[in-house]
């Protein structure tokens, strides 16, 4: 326990010695700010970053890849970094992010926490995110940004020419062919974000499926220079059977900084707005994988996504209707 324990604590100080020189010796190339659409408003608006320097750093500078490499998409980091924020000291963290970021806490069951995980992952009141719909309308499974594209096969995504993955990310081609014309809805949570996720629709659920891997950020700062961090990082999905919307694969991806995905619910048969389970610290992302012809996805989700745009989004707002 002692050799694991200064093993961490090595490994967490090399990793900033390394930040330091890293950041000292190479300056950091400039990036394009991230804007989205505000779904409401339809204004456009510029994400706040939370630790911006750090992820162009990471992934857009030699010594940053190197450490990357090495270190940052390790377990090791995220969970030492996210059993941080189990600590009762982590308290003192909740007020300034609040403050930072502008979280609504009139909405939030809870006023009070003992650790910042506890308030990361806090319950909101039913009635700040209502269902939309009967069963013929799907939606969000969580708060965010979204992308969206009708077919997956003929859709470019961050990068032009790119495509997404679908039998490596479900670590199972035979699943995947069920889906190469598909419809894919990615979900972006924020660390400001409400970090619960629900289901789209209701159904019955099969088991939940998890495949191993790496824990790099998914923050767009991050795709624009890997790809493929989506069929790197640790990801759990599961297949929700609905009458009307078939066989829908609903994915949770885990990121730098996540401490973990805790599974709630429990059964085979679930109820749409249902909760799924839970974010620990970090940002991250839930996808959802439609069969062809399954979905007529909202038109404001494929036009800005079309332009290279994410949507806001909240839990349980409407994201489509069956065909």
């Amino acid at each position: 326990m002692k050799f694991k324990r200064s093993r961490r604590r090595w490994a967490v100080t090399f990793l900033f010695i390394a930040v330091f020189l890293g950041i000292a010796l190479y300056p950091l190339p400039s990036q394009n700010a991230i804007h989205y659409y505000d779904r409401v408003s339809g204004a456009m608006k510029t994400e706040k970053v939370p630790g911006e320097s750090w992820l162009v750093w990471l992934y857009h500078n030699p010594v940053g890849e190197a450490t990357l490499s090495t270190f940052a998409r390790r377990k090791i980091v995220s969970t030492v970094y996210g059993n941080r924020m189990d600590r009762a000291s982590s308290v003192k963290l909740i007020d300034p992010f609040i403050k930072d970021f502008g979280v609504d806490m009139s909405i939030s069951q809870k006023k009070k926490f003992k650790t910042f995980n506890e308030f990361f992952y806090r319950k909101l009141k039913p009635e700040a995110r209502p269902i939309a719909g009967d069963s013929s309308i799907a939606v969000s499974p969580a708060d965010g940004k979204v992308l969206a594209y009708a077919d997956i096969h003929n859709a470019d995504f961050f990068v032009k020419g790119a495509r997404f993955d679908v039998a490596t990310f479900l670590d199972d081609p035979k699943l995947a062919e069920k889906y190469r014309d598909g419809s894919l809805l990615i979900f972006r949570l924020a660390p400001p974000d409400y970090h619960r996720y629900h289901f789209p629709v209701g159904g019955r659920v099969g088991r939940n499926h998890t495949i191993t891997g790496d824990y790099f950020s998914v923050n767009p700062l991050a795709l624009r220079k890997k790809l493929e961090i989506f069929w790197l990082n640790k990801r759990e999905y599961s297949v929700i059977t609905n009458p009307v919307f078939g066989d829908v694969v609903m994915v949770e991806v885990g990121a730098t900084m996540v401490g973990s995905m805790i599974t709630t619910f429990k059964g085979n048969t679930v109820k749409k707005g249902e909760e799924k389970g839970f974010f620990k610290f970090g940002g991250s992302t839930v996808v959802l994988i439609f069969e062809k012809d399954k979905i007529r996805i909202d038109p404001d989700f494929l036009k800005n996504t079309a332009k290279g745009f994410e949507t806001t989004v909240k839990m349980g707002e409407r994201i489509g209707v069956s065909f």
